[in-house]
């Protein structure tokens, strides 16, 4: 067995007297049949059997931790996962999962997927599959057990509350997560369009020119892409999507890596669909890679006004590699340069402090220019022409989700009305309101306010320094006012708290398009892309100096 790895890293990483120094070579090569004979001898004097495909993922997945979160093992059994990161494809049955307790339970079936198809519903609590046990089970388990290919079944024992356990059959099937999960018409006038884009996956071009057109058919004049949320995905589609509203042959992205075979500029490579369309593109702090890319691009070449908030700041491009049976690597290959020559690379992982990663200095930040001369920086992702800054989750509002008593209380409430006003119109009266407060506190849980913590780490400070005694009197009524109160939190925060109730009960009833349509009642963004849209000459002056 010994030199086996050693061989086999030499193969896979084609390592040759061309790619590096000697003395670096031979610290590879040192290291490498280290490893090996810590491997032969785990395998031949360890007490109890090593489990060993478990223990050499774990070595893989630990040595590219040391990397950056984007160099990443899939070993053959996880290659759906890879699948449905770049094709948005899987076999399965269609449906998010989340845990609550000791059981995974269905959050959210896609709609005319299999498992709406066999009449599973978010609510349902996961008990077998295929008479396993799903208890105590971990999450990522029970999503393997899910999957599979096209055309099988399996048997699930489900629960669902007030009805008790039932047992069905459910037939697996293609799922293809939509890159595009709504687009529409979004003013009164019929004037606006707007397309709401989740991934880049292989399809995600194709669907955005399809929407587009179809827009088009119905009136479009003007357009807004809502790239919030939307992680990144296929560097090309990112591209190709660019080209809808940009020239042909013009350089969207260059990339520069530690070779120069990854230093590569891209360009337009088609027609456009439309030069001349008034662009909004809504970005928020999920916004990510290829997402950077479309607003990057857009905002460097002034083509669009982009509105939200800064961006997620990922500058690197990976590349995946096949490797021997049946295993991929996904690779950090290089980092990314918008038209304007800037990096939007937020965070160093090259040069970490004590295992930790920062921000790239702000004495290390740049100014670039747009094409009309307008100022943008590199090293913090995109940075909104209109800045609408996220609202914070309120402390009990994140209580209540993480707990799943929103999720809970939206399956009761569907199980007891069936019907509800559409998507658009649907909102939480004061009933409603009345009834989930009456729900929440009945539930136990505890949580802290900011307020609170912060006030403690104060008197944690006043006890070091010895003014704990002088503020004791003031510190403790100050500590009353702040600390938390259900009942209190749930009327000073009713707002945050009907916004998110809302969207989960309409997802009951209308799945994914209707938790776009009903989140468009309080998208002040979305609002502000409009107004600026509707007014001509707001929206030429953003793209000047």
């Amino acid at each position: 067995m010994r030199y086996i790895y050693g061989i086999v890293f030499l193969f896979l990483f084609g390592i040759n007297n061309n790619s590096f120094s000697q003395s670096n070579g031979f610290e590879v090569i040192k290291n490498l049949e280290l490893i090996d004979l810590i491997y032969m001898n785990l395998d031949k004097y360890y007490v109890d059997e090593p489990k060993t495909g478990e223990i050499s993922k774990a070595a893989i997945d630990a040595m590219l931790q040391e990397l950056d979160p984007y160099t990443v093992y899939y070993h053959e059994s996880n290659i759906e996962d890879y699948r449905l990161m770049t094709t948005g494809q899987y076999g399965g049955i269609g449906a998010l999962i989340r845990k609550s307790g000791e059981y995974v339970f269905i959050a959210e079936p896609y709609e005319n997927m299999p498992a709406q198809k066999a009449g599973l519903k978010a609510g349902d609590k996961i008990i077998s599959i295929d008479g396993r046990t799903m208890k105590s089970v971990a999450s990522d388990v029970v999503s393997d057990a899910l999957k599979g290919s096209k055309g099988s079944s399996f048997m699930l024992e489900y629960e669902r509350p007030n009805q008790g356990v039932k047992k069905i059959k459910v037939d697996r099937d293609e799922i293809k997560v939509p890159d595009v999960p709504y687009f529409g018409m979004v003013d009164d006038k019929g004037k606006i369009g707007y397309i709401k884009l989740s991934s880049f996956t292989q399809t995600a071009s194709k669907n955005v020119k399809s929407a587009f057109e179809d827009l088009s058919s119905q009136g479009m004049e003007k357009i807004i892409l809502d790239l919030r949320g939307n992680g990144g995905g296929l560097l090309i589609e990112s591209i190709d999507i660019v080209n809808f509203f940009v020239a042909q042959n013009e350089e969207i992205v260059k990339t520069k890596g530690r070779i120069s075979d990854e230093n590569r500029s891209y360009k337009t490579r088609n027609n456009p669909l439309d030069l001349e369309i008034p662009i909004v593109v809504l970005v928020d702090g999920f916004s990510a890679s290829a997402s950077e890319i479309v607003s990057g691009s857009l905002q460097d070449l002034d083509r669009g006004v982009i509105i939200g908030s800064t961006t997620f700041g990922k500058g690197l491009v990976q590349r995946t590699i096949d490797l021997k049976y049946g295993a991929k690597m996904k690779l950090t290959i290089a980092k990314y340069y918008t038209p304007s020559g800037r990096c939007v690379q937020k965070l160093d992982y090259y040069h970490k402090n004590d295992g930790k990663v920062d921000e790239i200095p702000d004495s290390l930040i740049k100014i670039f220019h747009t094409k009309n001369g307008r100022e943008v920086i590199d090293g913090r992702g995109i940075e909104p022409d209109i800045s609408i800054e996220e609202e914070n989750l309120a402390r009990i509002t994140a209580v209540l989700m993480v707990e799943n008593i929103v999720f809970d209380f939206a399956t009761e409430f569907a199980q007891n009305n069936p019907e509800i006003a559409p998507a658009k119109e649907f909102r939480i009266t004061d009933k409603i309101y009345k009834d989930f407060k009456g729900y929440v506190l009945k539930k136990e849980f505890e949580y802290k306010t900011a307020t609170q913590e912060y006030l403690e780490r104060v008197l944690e400070a006043a006890k070091h320094e010895g003014y704990d005694k002088k503020i004791d009197g003031e510190f403790k009524a100050l500590q009353k006012v702040v600390s938390a109160s259900k009942e209190d939190d749930l009327d000073l925060f009713e707002s945050q708290i009907k916004e998110l109730l809302s969207n989960e009960i309409v997802s009951r009833y209308y799945y994914q398009e209707g938790r776009v349509l009903n989140a468009f009642q309080d998208d002040q963004p979305l609002k502000k892309a409009i107004e600026v849209l509707n007014n001509k000459s707001e929206y030429e002056s953003l793209l000047k100096p």
